[in-house]
This record gives C-alpha cells, structure tokens and sequence, in this order.
C-alpha cells in the first residue's frame, strides 16, 4: 500500500488536524494516512504536554471510525530525539510491502532542507505539501524554501486542502481560560478531554 505520513505532536488532535489527513486519504492515491505521534522532546519543558499514551489515545478515538486512518507509535520506541530519516528507515525494514510519503505543511517545507539527511529523504520518498495559513508576524519572518526543495521531482503541491486556522496551542490556552472547545475537536476527542479534566491547570 501506499501510505501518507502524517507527523505531529497532537496535543491534542483537532479538527484542523483531522480536515487535512482526511482529505488526503480520500483525493490523493494513499491507500492511508498515519498519524504519526511524536514523543516528548527531552530537550524542551514538559509544560501542557500529556504524556504519549495520551496522546496516541486521543488520536485513536479521533479516526477510529475511519479505515483509511491510522495512529502509529513507531517513534516511542526509538532514541530520542526523533528524526524522520531514521524513523522512514526503521518503518521501511519493518513493513517492506508498504510505500511510505511524507505530508507536510508549506512552513515545514521552508525549513525541509535544515532537516537531518534532507536529501535522502527527498530523493526516495515522495512529499506532499498542503498549504498554511500565517499570521502577519509569521509572514514577516517567513523564509524560502529553497529551489533544490520545492523544484524537486518528488515534491507534491496540495493546493485545494482545506485548510483552518486551528492551532493545538490556542485550543489549550482557551480550555485552560474556561472557553468552550467543543467545535474545535471531534466529539470523542473532546468528551476524552473534558473527562480527564486535560489543560486545565498550566
């Protein structure tokens, strides 16, 4: 199969997150998206994290009715921090009957050729690139990605993803500020949160 991987801390998962992996299971030729969870990085505070397994677990109750989706753990089990060359490596070896792609934002792109063996990556792996939306700060301090990148044969423009200005950050802040999330996540994934009483201290 043919498979889109889709990297992110999800903390927590939300709409905006579900909007683009289900539009790229359904009007691209993946046979599926995983979600890939990434680990806590060690270098960074813990802050308003959860802890992995809770993470993955809100991941699963968003896109467990959804066969085209998947969660995936893989980078639990490797040494930290995480990189995306070892991480395609390891799932190649492990499930040598799939394809594996990258999905990834137009921000991410800008910076793809500072990732480690960046060339590597973009020379065997297809990348699909969905568009952003930035604030006029973020427009400020936007940088190019560079034409060896975004030219590349393997790099895939996804120009009609539906796209929703929802970060995980903002949706923190507000449950921490008693605001009202619940059109903001999938209802599973907000009645998980709500019920484990999630950032609401912090």
């Amino acid at each position: 199969m043919k498979i889109g991987l889709y990297f992110g801390s999800f903390n927590p998962i939300h709409i905006g997150h579900l909007i683009i992996v289900n539009y790229m299971a359904e009007y691209t030729d993946f046979d599926q998206v995983w979600l890939v969870v990434s680990p806590q990085n060690p270098l960074k505070k813990k802050a308003s994290l959860l802890e992995d397994y809770h993470r993955l677990a809100l991941v699963n109750v968003a896109i467990e009715s959804n066969n085209k989706l998947r969660s995936c753990d893989i980078e639990f089990k490797l040494s930290q921090p995480s990189y995306t060359v070892t991480t395609l490596a390891y799932l190649e070896e492990k499930y040598p009957e799939h394809v594996f792609s990258l999905l990834m934002g137009e921000d991410n792109l800008r910076t793809f050729h500072k990732w480690r063996n960046y060339e590597e990556i973009i020379d065997n792996h297809q990348v699909y690139v969905y568009p952003r939306v930035y604030t006029e700060q973020e427009l400020e301090k936007k940088t190019t990605a560079i034409d060896s990148v975004k030219n590349h044969d393997n790099v895939i423009f996804c120009k009609d993803v539906p796209i929703m200005k929802i970060s995980s950050s903002f949706i923190r802040q507000a449950i921490k500020n008693k605001k009202d999330v619940q059109y903001l996540l999938s209802p599973p994934v907000f009645k998980y949160v709500d019920e484990m009483n999630f950032y609401r201290k912090g």
